[in-house]
């Protein structure tokens, strides 16, 4: 690996490593979703680390937040993948299959 490119590598690695952020990138892949929608989707992640994951995610460019007017006054605020979120949705994935396969080979070990 280049040197020059193993920065860049380690702060993409941190960045879907950070607790839970693969999660919400994952939920956030198939469409724009209000808070209440991205925290029921994951158990056991609490109101306020899902709020300081998307804001360290709109912050490095990979979420962006939306609102728009609602007729019951407050406005309807929703958070979606950017371009470069979306870029990052077939890395997780992979990462989210090779796991599945390791868990599952895991498991089967534990049993012999």
């Amino acid at each position: 690996m280049d040197s020059a490119y193993c920065p860049h590598f380690h702060w993409a690695v941190e960045l879907i490593g950070r607790r839970w952020s693969g999660a919400i990138m994952i939920v956030l892949s198939g469409g724009a979703q209000r808070f209440g929608e991205i925290r029921a989707a994951i158990p056991g992640l609490s109101d306020r680390l899902l709020v300081e994951r998307l804001r360290e995610l709109e912050a490095e460019g990979v979420v962006v937040r939306a609102e728009r007017p609602h007729a019951g006054g407050a406005p309807l605020v929703t958070y979606a993948l950017t371009a470069e979120g979306l870029e990052l949705v077939p890395v997780l994935e992979a990462i989210g299959e090779w796991a599945h396969r390791r868990m599952t080979r895991s498991q089967r070990s534990a049993r012999v």
